[in-house]
């Protein structure tokens, strides 16, 4: 018995809609952040328009395969917050916790640059 064509492609189409529904990143990132790690990654490191778009798109999905968006959130509220002037900055500037989460995130910041290939600012 010969099968329709139709049938057949409709249940391979939905099979592959299911597989890169499933296959979506576990730790993907709101656009707005993308958006604006991607702006401070081309201010940071001035180049062709279009080459820096790449690289620094690349150096964020490389960071949101490493970190939870939660993570990536702490540890750029830490690098923010260290920048805080006097007393205020100064109960960030010395804890440990913060130094750590610091830490993490140039460390992971410096590998995806330089799977990137994007030089140091």
């Amino acid at each position: 018995m010969r099968m329709s064509l139709l049938p057949m492609l409709t249940a391979l189409g939905f099979a592959l809609a299911t597989a890169a529904a499933s296959a979506a990143p576990a730790n993907d990132y709101p656009t707005s952040d993308r958006v604006l790690f991607v702006q401070d990654c081309m201010k940071a490191h001035p180049g062709p328009y279009f080459e820096m778009v790449n690289k620094c798109s690349c150096a964020i999905d490389v960071i949101a395969d490493e970190a939870s968006h939660d993570e990536f959130v702490s540890m750029q509220t830490s690098i923010n917050a260290i920048s805080i002037a006097g007393e205020g900055g100064g109960v960030f500037r010395d804890n440990d916790g913060v130094k750590a989460s610091i830490k993490r995130y140039k460390d992971l910041q410096a590998r995806a640059y330089k799977a990137c290939f994007i030089g140091a600012p």
